[in-house]
């Protein structure tokens, strides 16, 4: 397992498990990732418990949907709740030829995110500190990794997605999920078309057991149930 390493798992120690990512792609992420350092010493991006091992609890489980997807060029992505540019900023990096959003409603996180963008020479990211719920643009790909619940991320950004299927996946949410899928099931009323299980591909890393990506198909959104919460705010 590569926890045998230590503490630190720097990107060279992931770059085996996708023999698919190119080096120039891998040349920006280890770039990115001294940014990521600098900026989390001023601004809490990720834990600072966490930050040794940045790649590979915050990085590998990104880098890991260039098994499921593959984008054509000019494909639009949405990242909501980026944070510090969790997967969007991975994922731009990975697909130069599709086109990235970056949305946060925190203002200094998206700060950082937009400082790390300029000095990384990335063209195909653009930035918006807004929520979700106040964006009406269409985009192929929805993606979230921890925003919030998976029924209120549904709820709040299942506008941003037009239907199609130009890519290797259908037009959809791409959700960074862990946890029971039951339960999920349970609260949303879909399931997923797809699904990554990232435990098996990380090294049976027990750190991502039950975590998995999956997406939601933009003709199977209007399915979805509203979460409680919303309904009460309506009511």
């Amino acid at each position: 397992m590569l926890q045998a390493f230590g503490t630190e798992i720097p990107v060279d120690r992931i770059l085996p498990l996708f023999p698919e990512v190119p080096a120039a792609a891998w040349e920006q992420l280890r770039a990115m990732a001294a940014l990521h350092r600098e900026w989390n010493a001023k601004v809490n991006l990720v834990s600072r418990k966490d930050i040794d091992a940045l790649e590979w609890h915050h990085y590998a489980p990104c880098i890991a949907a260039v098994r499921m997807l593959k984008l054509m060029k000019g494909a639009r992505v949405i990242d909501i709740g980026t944070g510090g540019g969790f997967p969007g900023l991975i994922l731009a990096v990975l697909y130069p030829q599709a086109e990235f959003t970056l949305v946060d409603s925190v203002g200094k996180k998206i700060a950082c995110v937009h400082d790390i963008i300029v000095r990384l020479g990335l063209r195909n990211v653009d930035i918006r500190n807004a929520r979700a719920e106040t964006l009406r643009h269409e985009h192929d790909f929805v993606t979230g990794r921890a925003v919030s619940s998976l029924p209120e991320f549904i709820a709040n950004t299942k506008q941003l997605v037009r239907r199609g299927e130009k890519n290797s996946l259908p037009n959809g949410i791409l959700y960074w999920q862990g946890g029971d899928p039951a339960v999920e099931f349970a609260g949303i009323g879909i399931k997923p078309s797809h699904s990554l299980e990232l435990q098996p591909l990380l090294s049976g890393d027990e750190k991502f057991f039950e975590k998995r990506i999956v997406l939601y198909r933009a003709q199977d959104l209007v399915r979805a149930k509203k979460p409680p919460t919303l309904e009460q705010n309506r009511g």
